[in-house]
């Protein structure tokens, strides 16, 4: 008989499908969380901070800001963002920062349901992006569906996806863009959807990557907000 406490029946592992079809899960998921600051006149004792202690990710500039910088922190345990990174972040050089927190990101890989490595999809993958020093340029955003969107067909919800997958999927084949997508539902203080991170070698093609998305009908009809976007330039990732 089950009970109240009893979980047995709930799966919460990621699904994928192997190479001959069949059914494959993996209970394990990267999280990122992206913070802002301000008032940074001077990087360098930032990056010695970071290379000083265990935390895993990129430090980049702010484009549109001279003093402004992101900071984005990846763990596959999500405890590690209240213990060890806040206890990096609460103290100098960090600590004389101005937080920006309209730019505060949180989210988790996910699979699709159909990938055949889902190590390699959830993990090993996204932080090989993030950490590949000849892919420096980025732009973090978060995104927010229209709501009634879940309760379309499945069909529709996948003709909709699909073409959205598409535009990426080519700047990607043709080397000028890769992407990360987040999932962030319930862990957003906006009640965004997804985070999604797109990374290059230079600037310009991201930009069209957004452009190009803009004609997609998820974007045209199914966003109900898009951004703040913050765009910038690594100058420090940890080793892969």
């Amino acid at each position: 008989m089950s009970t109240m406490n009893d979980d047995s029946q709930l799966d919460l592992s990621e699904k994928g499908r192997s190479k001959d079809g069949s059914a494959i899960s993996l209970n394990r998921r990267l999280f990122m969380q992206f913070l802002a600051y301000g008032n940074c006149s001077d990087v360098t004792p930032l990056t010695k901070a970071l290379q000083d202690s265990e935390i895993d990710g990129a430090l980049y500039l702010d484009i549109n800001d001279p003093y402004g910088i992101g900071l984005l922190t990846i763990e596959e345990n999500p405890d590690a963002f209240i213990d060890k990174i806040r206890s990096v972040l609460s103290k100098s050089p960090f600590q004389e920062l101005t937080p920006k927190p309209e730019y505060t990101m949180l989210g988790r890989t996910y699979s699709f349901g159909y990938e055949p490595d889902l190590e390699t999809t959830l993990i090993k993958e996204p932080r090989r992006r993030i950490l590949d020093t000849k892919w420096p340029w980025a732009i973090w955003y978060p995104l927010q569906r229209v709501k009634g969107f879940e309760t379309l067909p499945e069909e529709l919800q996948r003709s909709v996806l699909g073409e959205h997958g598409k535009v990426g999927f080519k700047f990607g084949k043709a080397g000028y863009a890769k992407d990360i997508r987040l999932a962030c539902h319930g862990i957003d203080k906006n009640d965004n959807d997804f985070v999604i991170g797109l990374l290059g070698k230079e600037l310009y093609p991201l930009s069209s990557v957004v452009q190009a998305m803009r004609k997609t009908k998820q974007t045209a009809k199914y966003l109900t907000s898009l951004g703040p976007f913050f765009t910038g330039k690594a100058i420090w990732q940890s080793k892969l």
